[in-house]
Order: structure tokens, then C-alpha cells, then sequence
């Protein structure tokens, strides 16, 4: 029998160029050996909380030593999970709102360059001020003090941010978050040994974490950053391997928090910096997009046209990007750093700098950052840069397979770009939907994992049978990453398309698939769901509107499809996050819920049913709104 050594990928060229380093060992080597899986893990019915354990569950020990059952474990791990997750996105709007705050205080001297998004954010909130620092300060404020709040004090900004429907829903509920952190750090206590076990409980601490994530993790979190970095515009930019040019610097940052690097892209279009490059032979800097913070980078790139290269892959591309030869530098600030990046780094005498140590790899330097220090923070990178630059080149082979992704991908698409590219509404689009030639829309987000079927490939063939379908897509986090190296956010992918969407992609000269940026970006969608909603006058859940979080793979998706369901949107996921032990956890997610909020957990591994069972509901949708 032929042993598997090597994890499958939906994006051919890259799976070729892992291949050609033969002794080269990635997340695609290491995932076959670890193909044997722990069964109580896979159903989320190990318990090691206390001394007792490990407890796992079986049909003859149905009880742990301290009596928790089957349905008290899996709830209080999936709790666990997501309060991981949630914790995760509210430390990067923690970050960029203290950002936003040092900034007004003129304790930096940078204008913003999202005015538009800070006066609008500020009317939907209800502030008011002369200046836009006085503005900005204020909401700096607002979203810090509804983060610091204790539980038993409701967020203020929830009532300003939530769709009406949604809002008056939770309220009834009673899912209507305290603050954020301590929502999080009060599931951490009830997930605790020997506190609660009531399943239902710990599943409505789930929604309230999801609200908390979803409104405030990611969509004030981009609305911060777009008043700091500069907001969404629409263009044509190169996407792949093809965008890493060895005559240059290059830097490649990992993570989520764009606004750290604020000061960064201010210093790279100083002529003292272009200099530093020039006197070591190099032709300047460029940022190589990787991870969702590359993402971040792409969605703005109007804004950093001359510094930014363009955006190479998702996270489990990392790896193969530093095989290349051509990066001098690794910034860590969040998540998607993978550790396998440490040993790929040495191997080609990449240097590492973090600067959040919530990040920090072992073989980096941290450097820990604050508004205050941000340029000099940003010399420091610089002359990292510099001195393995120096060090490096001549030492390593460059080897680019420059035939990698494509030359012209759709970026640069939020809610607000959306709707001005619409016209300045959102009414063509429902018009579209109405008449039947676009069928409904399906958002495909979140992460990527080499678990489902393979790296991105349950992502890339479940968006073109939608697709084909006439159902036109929305991506959001690394599965955008894995969809524009295949090609479907560029010319051509039309073709692929149902004979309606296929007519609407060439009228409006799009791909059927349209690219919002980073695992943030899930927020902007939620944004666009509210906005089609309002118009309608109509809630969430009765829209033709589908999720799907595909690979999902960490506790942060978690958070984000508790966002999801708290929206009343039916959440599609091809393999089980871990509650398949709980009989009642599993009735509660996969049917109750839909009488709860209106949306629901899809557990389908299977690419073609999954798209049946989506297309279903989109249809029965349309069928109730008639049209």
C-alpha cells in the first residue's frame, strides 16, 4: 500500500514548488504523519481540567470521576474554545482603538486617512465634535470603555452597531454582552473544574461571545483601521508567488493587526529609507502580503502603491514563501505565524522580529510595540532588513517560480467600495437577486486547513459549484487567499459561473467571486447582510444569504461562526468543531438553534451535498420573500 508524505493542495503550482525542496519539511510534510487522530478529541469528550483526568467518555463510562457527563465536556470545551477565539479579536481592536486614541491625543503626528469612514462611524454612534481628533477621541474612547466594562454592564455601542431585527432579538434573549473581556474572561471561569454544568448556559455564553466578537472584533476592527490606514478602493493588483521581486528588500509581516504598521509604511516612502536600500545594492523595500495582515495590505494597497508588492498566499503558504530565498525579514504581530516558520526561517538565515508577544516565535527578536514608539520601531525593522539583506544574499538560492497566481485579481472590495461601485446603493444588487439572475449569495470564509480533503481544495470546489449555480460568492479570511491563487477572483473565472452569474460578471466586468480581504472582512460582510436587510425591511435570517466557514481552523473561526449563528444565518462547516460526543450539543447547533436566532450549524463533508443543501436554502428563502 502507498503511504501519503504529502498533504494535496487545491493550488497546483504551489504544491510543485514545495515538492521541488525535497528536504524541506512544511505544515504539508508533517500533516500525513499526524493522520491518526484521538476520537475522544475529535468529539469533544475529553475532559483534563483536574487531577482526576484525563476523563474521556465512553458507552460504559457515561460519567467523569467528578460526575460531568458527555454534554457538560463538550460544552464547556466548545465555551472554552471560543472564548479563546473571541479573546483573540478583541486583543486586535483593543490594539487599533488604543492606536486610534494615541493619535488623536496628537501624541502622533499622522493624519487619518479614512475621514470618511471616521465621520460616518461617528454619526452611526452618535458622537459629535469640531475637530477630527476630538472625534476620533471620543470613539477611541467608546470602544475601549465598552471592551473594559464588567459583565453586569452592558456594551453601549452594541444598540448603534446591530441590525434593529438582531438587536431587538438578542435583547429578548438576553445574549446582549457585557464587556467584551470580561465576557471572556467569565467563560474561562464557568468552563472552569467543578462550575457550571448546564450545557444550554454555556451555549447562550457562546452567542453573547460571538456577538462581542462580531461586532466589535471584526467590525469596528475595520473601521478603525480604515480610519488609520486608509479605506478599501477597488483595483486590479497581481497575486501570487509573482509579486516577490529578489531585487528588492523585502519584509513580509504575519498576522492581523495592519495598524502596527502604520509608521512602517510612513518611513518606507522617506528618501533617507529609499537610500539605506540603495547603498546595499538593493533597488528600495517592498512588503510581501502574507497571512491576513497581507490581506489587510492588498485591501488597502491603493493607499501603499509604492511599497507594497501584493499579496502571495495564506497562512499555510508561509512556509513555502521563505523557501524562496527572497525574504530578508519576518514581522510577527498575531496569529497565522505558524511555528513551522521557525525552522524554515534558520534554514534560510531569514531573521525574525515580533512585535506583539502574544506572537512571539522563539527564534525572534521582540519588540514590543506602542503608538509612542512606533518610528522607532519601524527604524529598527528597517535596519533588521538592512543588516540580513547584507548577511544573507549571495548565501541562500533565490528561487521564485514566477509562473505562481495571476496577474490581475480584483482587490480593494468592502462595503463601502461595493456600494460605490453599485452606484452609490445597494439596489442593484437586490434588483438582481429579485429577478433571479444572481440566486442568492453565499459568503465562503475564514481559514484555511489541510484537513478537509486538502489544503483549499473543499473551499475552491464548493465556490464553483455555487457558482455555477448562479450564486454569486463572497469570501473573506484565508480562503480568499486560497481562491485568488486558483484563479477564481480574475478574468476568466467567470466562465466557470452559472449562464445568469456568467451574464452579470461580464455586464459589470467582475469575477464571480468577490475578494473582502482578511478573516476581519467577515465583519464588513455582516455589514452589507444588514444593509440588503434594512432595505427590505426584512431580519438576517429570512435574506438568500448563506455562510460557510469550509476548512475553518482554529478558535478564532470558532468566534466568528458563533457571530454567524447569532446572526440567524445558517454556518456550514465540512468537519465538526468538536462537539459530535454531546447528543444534545449536536441537536442544540445543527436544529434547535433555528428556533433560538434563526441560523444553524451545517455539518457536511461532502463538496456537492454541501452546495444541494445551501442551494436549498437560498431557494426556500427566496420561495417566503417571494421572488
Amino acid at each position: 500500500m502507498e503511504i501519503c508524505t504529502f498533504c494535496e493542495t487545491a493550488d497546483k503550482r504551489l504544491g510543485e514548488f514545495i515538492k521541488s525542496k525535497e528536504d524541506l519539511e512544511t505544515s504539508f510534510n508533517r500533516k500525513p504523519r499526524q493522520s491518526v487522530k484521538c476520537g475522544f478529541g475529535l468529539q469533544g469528550i475529553c475532559c483534563r481540567l483536574c487531577a482526576n483526568g484525563p476523563c474521556r467518555i465512553t458507552p460504559t463510562q457515561k460519567r467523569g470521576v467528578c460526575g460531568a457527563d458527555a454534554d457538560t465536556i463538550v460544552a464547556r470545551n466548545f465555551l472554552r474554545a471560543v472564548a479563546a477565539g473571541a479573546g483573540c479579536y478583541l486583543h486586535v481592536v483593543e490594539n487599533v482603538a488604543h492606536n486610534l486614541k494615541k493619535m488623536a491625543q496628537d501624541q502622533i503626528d499622522v493624519p487619518f486617512k479614512g475621514q470618511k469612514t471616521l465621520h460616518a462611524l461617528a454619526d452611526k454612534l452618535g458622537i459629535h465634535g469640531q475637530y477630527d481628533r476630538e472625534i476620533a477621541l471620543q470613539l477611541a474612547e467608546k470602544v475601549l470603555s465598552d471592551l473594559y466594562k464588567p459583565r453586569w454592564q452592558k456594551m453601549e455601542l452594541v444598540k448603534y452597531m446591530a441590525p434593529a431585527m438582531r438587536y431587538k432579538k438578542w435583547s429578548e434573549l438576553g445574549i446582549l454582552p457585557g464587556g467584551a473581556k470580561s465576557e471572556v474572561f467569565d467563560a474561562v471561569v464557568k468552563t472552569s473544574t467543578n462550575l457550571s454544568s448546564d450545557p444550554v448556559d454555556m451555549l447562550m455564553h457562546v452567542l453573547k461571545l460571538g456577538i462581542a466578537t462580531g461586532l466589535y472584533g471584526l467590525a469596528l476592527t475595520n473601521k478603525l483601521n480604515d480610519i488609520i490606514m486608509g479605506e478599501p478602493v477597488l483595483r486590479s493588483a497581481p497575486v501570487g508567488f509573482r509579486v516577490i521581486d529578489p531585487d528588492y528588500i523585502n519584509i513580509m509581516p504575519t498576522g492581523h493587526q495592519q495598524s502596527l504598521f502604520w509608521a512602517l509604511l510612513k518611513r518606507l516612502n522617506d528618501e533617507d529609507v529609499k537610500k539605506m536600500a540603495q547603498d546595499v545594492g538593493a533597488k528600495g523595500f517592498r512588503i510581501i502580503g502574507c497571512t491576513c495582515v497581507g490581506q489587510d495590505f492588498q485591501l488597502r494597497g491603493e493607499h501603499a502603491k509604492d511599497v507594497y508588492a501584493g499579496h502571495v498566499g495564506n497562512n499555510f503558504t508561509s512556509e513555502a514563501v521563505l523557501a524562496t530565498g527572497a525574504i530578508d525579514l519576518v514581522v510577527s504581530e498575531f496569529n497565522c505565524t505558524i511555528p513551522g516558520l521557525e525552522t524554515v526561517a534558520d534554514r534560510y538565515m531569514v531573521r525574525q522580529i515580533c512585535i506583539d508577544d502574544v506572537a512571539k516565535k522563539a527564534n525572534a527578536d521582540l519588540v514590543q510595540y506602542s503608538p509612542e514608539e512606533a518610528m522607532k520601531i519601524a527604524d529598527r525593522i528597517l535596519k533588521e532588513a538592512v543588516d540580513s539583506y547584507k548577511l544573507r544574499r549571495g548565501k541562500v538560492n533565490i528561487d521564485i517560480p514566477y509562473d505562481h497566481g495571476y496577474e490581475s485579481a480584483l482587490t480593494g472590495i468592502s462595503e463601502g467600495s461595493l456600494k460605490e461601485f453599485l452606484g452609490g446603493s445597494y439596489k442593484p444588487l437586490i434588483d438582481l437577486i429579485a429577478s433571479g439572475r444572481i440566486k442568492g449569495i453565499a459568503a465562503i470564509v475564514g481559514c484555511s486547513n489541510l484537513t478537509s480533503i486538502g489544503h483549499d481544495i473543499f473551499t475552491v470546489e464548493l465556490t464553483k459549484e455555487l457558482i455555477k449555480r448562479d450564486i454569486l460568492v463572497l469570501s473573506a479570511g484565508c480562503t480568499s487567499g486560497g481562491l485568488e491563487n486558483c484563479g477564481l477572483m480574475s478574468k476568466g473565472a467567470e466562465e466557470l459561473a452559472g449562464d445568469k452569474l456568467k451574464e452579470v460578471c461580464r455586464e459589470l466586468n467582475i469575477p464571480p467571486v468577490l475578494n473582502f480581504g482578511p478573516c476581519l472582512a467577515i465583519g464588513r460582510l455582516e455589514i452589507v447582510a444588514a444593509e440588503l436587510a434594512e432595505i427590505l425591511n426584512v431580519d438576517i435570517p429570512q435574506l438568500p444569504l448563506v455562510l460557510s466557514a469550509p476548512q475553518w481552523l482554529e478558535e478564532q473561526a470558532l468566534a466568528d461562526g458563533a457571530f454567524g449563528l447569532a446572526l440567524g444565518l445558517p454556518l456550514h462547516l465540512s468537519i465538526p468543531p468538536f462537539i459530535t460526543g454531546s447528543k444534545l450539543v449536536t441537536e442544540i447547533l445543527t436544529e434547535k438553534l433555528s428556533d433560538i436566532t434563526g441560523g444553524r450549524l451545517i455539518i457536511n463533508n461532502d463538496v456537492k451535498s454541501s452546495a444541494d443543501e445551501l442551494e436549498s436554502i437560498i431557494l426556500q428563502r427566496r420561495k417566503d420573500m417571494g421572488i
